[in-house]
């Protein structure tokens, strides 16, 4: 049986005009700021914090994902065509793309087959510059500390060793992790040890995605952490006076964007960063601005649970004031097989005893999401090379635990796939709901809540500091950054910080190796094993398959 690519799918989609998506949501047209016919901002003030809590939120989250991911962005457009073809007012609220996994080695992330949403290219390439303005905004700041480093009017004095700022672009480039810069003489500024970020992992899209107005963007961007001077005082972007020139530069990226999904239903899409080195899920505003037009809100968090959906809960939820009232944990037959023991070749070759034998992972996810006193629903996200003996044990094993395990096929169906989906999803959150509540309080101390994330969501036995921890500490201490959340960076390949460490391991420790402080996001960030913040590009990057036309008709992308 042969498929249509992601984008052939997209491209024979006729697109209804944006203003008709804001109808659905009762916007009028003149309320929206277009880019173009299918793309358009949504100004602050829609934002409604009665409705807000009127409304009901659900969070897609997965087990511990393979490399290739396990479709959260699918599952998570499908569920959101198959709550409205139940009638539910629904609208799903995602990250926007970077463009280094694009031509990179895991693609696009506007979901996929017939749960997409569109238009597909535009939303994986640029978009509505979002990505250019954080990163734009976050080097404006680097340009603003070398540059004071040789000014001579207002110096702070800078000891160039301490600055911990880095430059960023939304690429993958591993040749500009670690570089030199200011060479050249005098006029090219003080040489000194410097290096790239991914754009998603700047702060400046963690505070994007963390601020709560215009005014609070101002505000945290002028807390950034920069370093120390050489008398050892603290300096903070405040003090180069670039939070106004950095937030005018982030004037339209805070307004939330709107799309529209395969099945013409309303999509907010806004905020991008990635789930193992930052929080993992779009904006703030974004998510809000979803629960004041939607009855029903469908949202994600990157890779598995123990990322994207702790961060999710235990920061943004937290903060934000936020009640899910159901998490939906995506499954696949390959991820369970890859927990079971397969290697990659046998991710598709049907397995019952490696299925059975890695569902513990799956289990552990269960049992993390209801410590925050939300109950699951099991989403089984449909391969064609899923076997029914191993579909009916998932959902067999599910039901022992209280947990419903339905079949997603919004792949291949769109929403006529999710309906037994939408309508688990909304019996949880109609019958079963209760108050979520946060793992740890922001202000308990720093190492009792990076202790209780690694032995109650990881299963860790305990957590070691090396030397540099210990000091970060300190200097967090000091600082007075004590009651900031906790932003683990771990790899997304395991519960613990070995990635070869599959399925449900125990009897491990973790260890922190250093600690980095966001304090213009309001978290700290342990970096457990070696984390990197500039991704490489594979041996066949996936930019070497795509092509455009005379026409400028994209393939390839997907």
């Amino acid at each position: 049986m042969s498929y249509q690519s992601d984008i052939a799918i997209a491209q024979a989609k006729k697109l209804v005009h944006v203003k008709e998506i804001a109808s659905k949501l009762n916007i009028e047209e003149d309320a929206i700021e277009m880019y173009g016919k299918y793309k358009a901002k949504l100004p602050l003030d829609l934002i409604d914090q009665e409705k807000i809590k009127q409304n009901n939120l659900v969070l897609v989250t997965a087990l511990t994902p393979t490399p290739a991911g396990e479709g959260k962005t699918t599952v998570s457009i499908g569920l959101t065509e198959g709550l409205n073809k139940i009638g539910k007012q629904a609208t799903v609220v995602l990250r926007e793309p970077s463009l280094g996994p694009v031509f990179g080695i895991k693609g696009g992330a506007a979901g996929g087959g017939h749960s997409q949403v569109v238009p597909m290219e535009d939303i994986n390439l640029h978009f509505t510059g979002d990505f250019n303005a954080v990163e734009k905004a976050n080097n404006l700041l680097s340009a603003l500390i070398d540059n004071n480093l040789q000014s001579k009017v207002n110096n702070l004095n800078i000891d160039p060793r301490t600055i911990l700022w880095k430059r960023v672009i939304d690429m993958n480039d591993r040749a500009l992790r670690d570089i030199t810069i200011g060479l050249g003489g005098t006029a090219n500024g003080i040489p000194r040890q410097d290096g790239f970020n991914i754009t998603p992992a700047s702060e400046v899209m963690a505070i994007l995605c963390m601020a709560t107005s215009f005014d609070n963007l101002k505000e945290r961007l002028g807390n950034i952490f920069v370093g120390f001077t050489f008398d050892k005082k603290p300096v903070f972007a405040r003090d180069l006076n670039a939070e106004n020139a950095m937030a005018i530069l982030l004037k339209d990226a805070i307004k939330p964007n709107l799309v529209q999904t395969l099945e013409e239903n309303p999509a907010i899409i806004h905020g991008g960063p990635f789930a193992n080195i930052a929080q993992g899920t779009n904006t703030v505003l974004a998510t809000k601005m979803g629960l004041s037009l939607s009855n029903y809100v469908v949202t994600e968090a990157g890779f598995g649970a123990d990322l994207g959906a702790e961060k999710f809960l235990n920061i943004k939820s937290a903060f934000a004031g936020l009640n899910p009232k159901c998490v939906v944990l995506v499954a696949t037959i390959r991820a369970l097989r890859h927990h079971g023991g397969a290697s990659k070749e046998e991710y598709n070759t049907p397995s019952i005893e490696r299925v059975k034998a890695g569902f513990e992972n799956l289990e552990k996810h269960i049992e993390n999401i209801r410590k925050f006193n939300i109950e699951p629903v099991v989403a089984i996200n449909s391969f064609i090379s899923d076997s029914d003996e191993e579909v009916q044990f998932i959902k067999g094993t599910c039901a022992k635990l209280g947990v419903h395990a339905v079949l997603s096929e919004g792949w291949a169906k769109g929403g006529e796939g999710t309906k037994e989906l939408a309508a688990a999803v909304a019996d949880v959150v109609e019958n079963k709901a209760t108050q979520f509540k946060p793992l740890y309080d922001w202000k308990s101390p720093v190492k009792e809540k990076i202790e209780t994330i690694a032995r109650e969501i990881y299963g860790a036995d305990g957590v070691i500091y090396d030397k540099k921890a210990e000091l970060n500490l300190r200097r967090i201490d000091k600082l007075g950054f004590n009651d900031f959340a906790i932003c683990m960076a771990k790899t997304q390949k395991s519960f613990s910080d070995d990635e070869k460490l599959i399925g449900r391991p125990t009897g491990f420790k973790v260890t922190v190796r250093e600690i980095e402080i966001a304090a213009g996001a309001q978290f700290i960030i342990p970096i457990l094993g070696k984390m990197m913040r500039m991704p490489g590009l594979p041996g066949k990057p996936a930019s070497e398959g795509m092509t455009i036309d005379n026409n400028g008709v994209i393939s390839g992308l997907s």
